[in-house]
């Protein structure tokens, strides 16, 4: 049986990164995207096409079904309910190593905003927090960066 992945990028401020994570998901087997809160959409409300994320989605975003979605909360539990396991990609103190992660047969990929990450509230709801190592200065990836990162070795592409 075919594992099913889902991503869910809440509150994301750069139409870039977004395009980047539809080319990378579309490369990864992603089925479904959820965009939620005032994280960009291909489309706007006027059904207008969001030039930044065509520039780096280069066609991924008419490839993967994706959902604006406004409550991250009400998200996660209907995704719960439906049997998802839930992983977020964070820098955290009880965040494990992103090697020694292991998906489920349906698996929730979270990543959070650039600058603040992902709230406590929404971590505390998540099945695993998994973490990239860093080596350098940086304290981290850029988020298009780590979801590539993260994807392919933990989905073992």
């Amino acid at each position: 049986m075919k594992k099913e992945v889902i991503i869910l990028l809440p509150d994301i401020r750069s139409s870039l990164n977004v395009g980047s994570i539809f080319r990378t998901a579309d490369a990864c087997g992603v089925s479904k995207i959820y965009l939620v809160g005032y994280t960009p959409t291909p489309i706007d409300q006027f059904g207008r096409a969001d030039k930044q994320i065509e520039k780096t989605a280069l066609g991924a975003e008419k490839n993967i079904p994706w959902e604006k979605v406004e409550n991250i909360s009400k998200l996660i539990t209907k995704l719960k309910k439906e049997g998802f396991s839930l992983i977020a990609i964070e820098q955290a103190e009880n965040s494990i190593d992103y090697k020694k992660v292991k998906v489920k047969l349906k698996t929730a990929f979270i990543f959070g905003n650039e600058v603040t990450g992902l709230p406590k509230s929404i971590l505390k709801k998540c099945d695993v927090i998994a973490e990239i190592p860093m080596v350098g200065d940086k304290e981290s990836l850029n988020i298009s960066v780590s979801a590539g990162v993260s994807l392919f070795r933990i989905l073992d592409i």
